[in-house]
């Protein structure tokens, strides 16, 4: 195992979550990844473990990494509160579900970048798209999804939420 790529896009309006995930060996690129994030902070942007409450982390370690400049301590806020929360909930249901086998949970880590819009501020909605976006993130990463045959017959034919 090297590494696994995960996406998924879940949810409406400010709190809309999109998930990208790198998840492999400790001593593989995404455990320099994940070393990288957590050593080298940058303002604006924190890196954070995800957590399912202070001193619990999750397994496979998570490093989450913000997707936008953090502007405002209210933004900072649902990162630090719903979405670590959910993202480390995913990754712990995902180990307990055998998404992610139990066997290699302390051998891996995961990079996870997570996007809080500035105008965000429903925490349940937060938490539950983070949530659920980190879960099929994982999910599709642990099987390779989507496969090429899927993209090749879909690339002329699907629109992007933002760009028609």
């Amino acid at each position: 195992m090297s590494m696994y790529i995960g996406e998924a896009l879940v949810g409406e309006g400010a709190e809309v979550a999109h998930i990208d995930l790198l998840l492999g060996s400790k001593d593989g690129p995404v455990g320099y990844a994940f070393a990288q994030a957590l050593a080298d902070q940058k303002m604006g942007h924190s890196n954070l473990l995800a957590v399912l409450t202070p001193n619990l982390i999750c397994k496979p370690a998570t490093v989450i990494i913000t997707k936008v400049t953090i502007k405002s301590g209210e933004q900072a806020e649902l990162i630090f509160g719903p979405a670590q929360k959910a993202v480390a909930k995913a990754v712990t249901d995902a180990v307990a579900e055998g998404i992610i086998p139990k066997g290699v949970a302390d051998d891996l880590v995961c990079v996870c970048g997570v996007f809080i819009h500035w105008e965000a501020k429903d925490k349940d909605k937060i938490y539950r798209y983070n949530y659920e976006a980190t879960k099929i993130a994982l999910q599709r990463a642990m099987h390779g999804e989507p496969k090429v045959d899927e993209i090749l017959a879909k690339k002329e034919t699907v629109a992007h939420p933002f760009y028609k």
